[in-house]
């Protein structure tokens, strides 16, 4: 698989990494073997980046992704979070961030924490305080990067003020493309970008289903995508999609990472999986090639995302 630069301190992964919100929240029922498998599976296939957060399951999805990861620590790019409450407010203040990454350091069972990156902006803490903050921990050693998630141009130029940032996390994917209008201000500063929800939370993942067919805990049955009101125009266009990769022998979910590594060549997708031959699948994608006839194709079919929105 192809490595790709992300910013210009130093950091780099290979083009496809591996999201793990999955494993211990959001989408239903979680099984820990399982999840194991398909962590150490995407390291096989030559995934490097894999990504978690102290809010997937507070604490539990870091430690499940520590303990996969363990014997091949030094293989792989290890990112997390912080910033957010259980009541998913915001919580970026100083002292706070300091118990959170002091914490994720034993929950992960590493030394240092490859990429540190504040989960959203926090409206009551100014962000050259949070850079700040996380430039200590870079200082000590327990940080090797600084990246921020969902920030606006404002917030990354301030932040990249006070200590380079070498990646921002935001939702892309065919269905959400609100991201975008920031790619100018991205290279302008020299900064990666990493793409969430790659597969649009599912949706262009090959086996959507209405939102009542999701656990009451599923992220899923708040999205405006799976909305009654808007769920058959995308299931409309997953049809065109679809019909589009079966033409080139690839399934949905392969096509919509193969047009997502067609935008830039700084965008590393983190598609999530708790299956192997899911995981399996997804890398394949990385070695599908779309024409420019293609990419057309898809911007008639989608060309303005899903419909609804995606929050």
């Amino acid at each position: 698989m192809d490595t790709r630069t992300l910013g210009g301190q130093g950091l780099a992964a290979a083009a496809l990494g591996y999201g793990a919100m999955g494993t211990a929240t959001g989408y239903g029922p979680t099984d820990d073997t399982e999840s194991i498998a398909a962590i150490r599976k995407a390291h096989e296939l030559g995934v490097t980046m894999f990504d978690t957060a102290e809010m997937y399951g507070w604490g539990e999805g870091e430690k499940l992704l520590g303990q996969a990861l363990a014997p091949i620590r030094d293989d792989v790019v290890i990112a997390t979070k912080f910033g957010l409450t259980r009541s998913f407010g915001s919580d970026s203040r100083p002292e706070h961030i300091r118990e959170v990454v002091e914490a994720s350091l034993r929950n992960l069972r590493v030394d240092t924490i490859d990429v540190l990156y504040q989960h959203r902006p926090d409206p009551n803490v100014p962000i050259e305080d949070v850079v700040g903050t996380m430039k200590e921990f870079v200082e000590a050693g327990k940080v090797k990067y600084l990246g921020l998630s969902e920030a606006d141009g404002a917030t990354i130029r301030a932040a990249h003020a006070v200590h380079p940032i070498s990646v921002l996390q935001s939702e892309y994917s065919i269905f959400a493309r609100d991201v975008e209008p920031l790619f100018p201000v991205l290279e302008e500063l020299g900064i990666g970008f990493i793409a969430y929800s790659p597969l649009a939370r599912g949706f262009l993942g090959g086996a959507v289903a209405p939102r009542e067919h999701y656990d009451a805990n599923d992220f899923r049955r708040h999205i405006p995508w799976w909305a009654q009101e808007n769920f058959g125009a995308n299931i409309a266009i997953v049809d065109g999609l679809t019909a589009l990769a079966d033409s080139k022998d690839a399934t949905l979910a392969q096509l919509s990472l193969a047009w997502l590594l067609t935008r830039k060549d700084y965008i590393v997708p983190i598609p999530g999986s708790r299956s192997p031959q899911r995981v399996d699948q997804n890398v394949t994608a990385t070695e599908l090639s779309l024409t420019p006839d293609d990419l057309a194709a898809i911007e008639r079919i989608a060309p303005t995302g899903g419909i609804g929105g995606r929050m």
